[in-house]
């Protein structure tokens, strides 16, 4: 039975309906992994017809949170981020993302940015995802083209972020 994308919001508001917390995120990332892993809802939503870097692929009216599919060519990596007010959760459908987390040492100061050390670096692989909660600090990294699924609590489009470097 596939998996669609109007069950994946479904089972996404029931989450965080029960839990606007990291227990219903953590819920949530569960829920992407599901998805992910089944390939007619890959097929569905990264096929030949999406080479879009950013798809809204749902909103919730209720909580606001949006479901993205993210279609990257070719190599790039991105400087430390955190998702400002908001929480997001990366998966995986076709690619490898190298993911770093990051340690806050200092915070950005006006125009200066933040200063930031690494603490971990993991490949998320097909059918794999991982939560960021408000103020986790985290940057992707890729080789070659990659597709994946974002969930953001809130619709990011356009939203200011602070700068980090590295230590």
């Amino acid at each position: 039975m596939t998996y669609t994308l109007e069950q994946l919001a479904a089972d996404c508001h029931a989450a965080i309906d029960s839990d606007n917390g990291p227990e219903g995120r953590e819920t949530v990332r569960r829920h992407i992994e599901t998805a992910l892993k089944d390939k007619d809802f890959v097929a569905a939503h990264f096929g030949p017809d999406n080479d879009a870097p950013r798809k809204v692929l749902y909103e919730d009216p209720d909580y606001g949170f949006c479901i993205l599919a993210h279609v990257y060519e070719g190599a790039k990596g991105s400087n430390p981020h955190d998702h400002g007010p908001s929480w997001a959760i990366y998966g995986q459908a076709e690619g490898v993302t190298e993911m770093t987390e990051w340690r806050k040492l200092k915070a950005p100061d006006g125009d200066e940015p933040g200063v930031v050390e690494p603490v971990r670096v993991y490949d998320l692989e097909p059918g794999m995802a991982a939560c960021y909660n408000e103020g986790d600090l985290h940057s992707p990294r890729r080789e070659d083209t990659t597709r994946l699924i974002r969930v953001e609590g809130i619709n990011l489009e356009g939203m200011k972020r602070d700068r980090y470097v590295a230590a």
